[in-house]
């Protein structure tokens, strides 16, 4: 049980880093809360005209994700089940995503988490962010909504990372994935998901409204400046 609080703990605080805030305070000496949405995210910081510093809060949410979850193996006694291998990275995607969305450093207001889960679902299961990813760019570039691609590829992942594990699996002959798909996983794989998708609940009220920002769009309505990462 101590093993799981320290990866929690220690995924949870790598998560937290709010890559965001912190670039744009050092290089522009400005609060990124202030500007735009308020949110943290990649998308609010390039929307800000930082579209370098956006491009850099980007690659280090994902990498945040991933390192969190990197870093929960050297967390493991040498002697491990694959049960509790998986376990323990789920505990550490999860806690980093949740990170990044409350960090304690302010005020549990932070940003959407699509880049954070990208990052620890890199490490989780990379075929099935390769299928989220693709749906994502098929979506956005057909409707030119960032919102709408990102809540349907979080909402797909579950389906392509259940899909995909069981297609590898059964062209390597290994009987079945139950070793893979632990509880604490499965709780993982909807969780995650559940919580980007209820971070963009306003991105959805704006899609159904039909007021929603549209890449592209030369006139921008000021409620359609949230963040969607």
């Amino acid at each position: 049980m101590s093993m799981f609080l320290l990866t929690a703990a220690l995924a949870y605080l790598l998560g937290s880093i709010p890559f965001g805030y912190l670039l744009v305070l050092v290089f522009r000496k400005e609060d990124i809360r202030e500007t735009g949405s308020g949110n943290i995210g990649a998308t609010n910081v390039i929307r800000s005209g930082a579209r370098w510093l956006g491009t850099a809060t980007l690659l280090l949410d994902v990498a945040k994700g991933y390192v969190a979850v990197a870093l929960s193996q050297l967390l493991l006694p040498t002697q491990h089940t694959p049960e509790l291998r998986i376990n323990v990275l789920a505990v550490a995607a999860t806690f980093a995503v949740l990170g990044h969305v409350y960090p304690v450093w302010l005020d549990f207001k932070g940003g959407k988490g699509v880049a954070t889960a990208l990052g620890v679902y890199l490490a989780l299961m990379p075929p099935a962010v390769l299928g989220a990813v693709a749906l994502f760019l098929v979506v956005m570039l057909s409707t030119k909504y960032v919102s709408l691609a990102s809540i349907l590829a979080a909402a797909s992942f579950p389906l392509f990372g259940a899909f995909i594990s069981n297609t590898a699996l059964a062209f390597t002959g290994i009987p079945g994935p139950h070793w893979f798909w632990t509880p604490t996983l499965v709780a993982c794989a909807l969780i995650v998901p559940s919580i980007l998708i209820a971070k963009h609940h306003a991105n959805i009220r704006r899609l159904i409204s039909r007021t929603e920002y549209r890449i592209g769009d030369k006139k921008r309505q000021s409620a359609a400046t949230e963040s969607t990462l």
